[in-house]
């Protein structure tokens, strides 16, 4: 019986524990529309300023995954944005908590006067902004 026991505990320890209940995860599309010219601009903003800050919420758990995408080729005028990013939630209230990652700025950003400013930036080089939620299909 303790033999068991030891071979139990040993092949449980290879189970990813990452793999729990996946059904639970919450998926948001963010897709940005940047003026003409200013995309690089708006992408490095946001990956110094936005994503420390949802890195911290994946080291504690609470977000799964953050993927960011650009397109390659442009389209037109009303389909066109500059820059996507996939954010996988833990849950959906974790998605739509305001304060998910308030709490990281001042350990991340000890300026964070100068953080307002660059994010005030950021925002003025939008045109347009908008949220997809998904979620996945099985085939």
């Amino acid at each position: 019986m303790k033999k068991q026991l030891v071979i139990l505990f040993f092949l449980l320890s290879f189970i990813d524990v990452s793999a729990q209940d996946k059904s639970s995860y919450f998926t948001i599309e963010n897709y940005y529309k940047v003026k003409w010219g200013y995309a690089e601009e708006f992408i490095n903003l946001w990956k110094v300023n936005h994503y420390p800050l949802l890195k911290k919420a994946i080291d504690k758990g609470d977000i799964i995954s953050v993927v960011a995408e650009k397109p390659k080729l442009h389209s037109g005028e009303a389909r066109r944005f500059d820059f996507k990013v996939t954010i996988v939630f833990k849950n959906e209230k974790l998605a739509f908590d305001p304060n998910l990652t308030k709490q990281y700025e001042k350990q991340v950003y000890p300026d964070t006067e100068k953080l307002k400013k660059d994010e005030q930036h950021r925002f003025e080089l939008l045109i347009a902004h908008w949220d997809v939620m998904t979620e996945r299909v099985e085939l």
